[in-house]
């Protein structure tokens, strides 16, 4: 398995630094950690990060995902406080992973905006494989 920064190619025409990107196929998934590979675990209650169980269909599935050589990273509200114990859990647990953000803004309702392709997807209690599907969404006018 490559480490992540293997996976970044800078591509510009000039031959100027632009930010690095991904190779063609290769995707870069932020995953949420509370309500979306495990139970709602808010930092209110730490003592419940160590002991709450994965969702198996979640482990299965970025597992897989990491082995098809995607890049895995866990994108959490947690504190730097909860580092230590969120690493821990997911070694505990096996996940396999490339990077943990902690200190995701609290509060839901996210608008990401970005100059890279941003795909967003709501977990809704099971988590699989995705599929293609047309939707509306929010953008800048033209």
């Amino acid at each position: 398995m490559k480490e992540k920064n293997e996976y970044l190619e800078a591509k510009n025409d000039d031959g100027s630094l632009a930010s690095p990107v991904l190779p063609e196929g290769v995707k870069n998934y932020l995953i949420d950690i509370d309500g979306t590979i495990t139970d709602d675990v808010p930092n209110e209650e730490p003592e419940r990060m160590a002991t709450c169980a994965p969702f198996p269909d979640a482990l299965k599935t970025l597992n897989e995902w990491f082995d098809a050589g995607h890049v895995i990273c866990f994108f959490t509200s947690r504190t730097e406080e909860h580092r230590e114990v969120t690493e821990v859990w997911l070694k505990k647990h096996g996940f396999k992973y490339h990077s943990l953000l902690m200190g995701k803004p609290r509060g839901g309702n996210y608008h990401w905006i970005d100059n890279h392709m941003v795909r967003a997807t709501r977990y809704k209690g099971k988590f699989t494989h995705l599929v293609e599907q047309e939707v509306t969404i929010e953008v800048f006018k033209k």
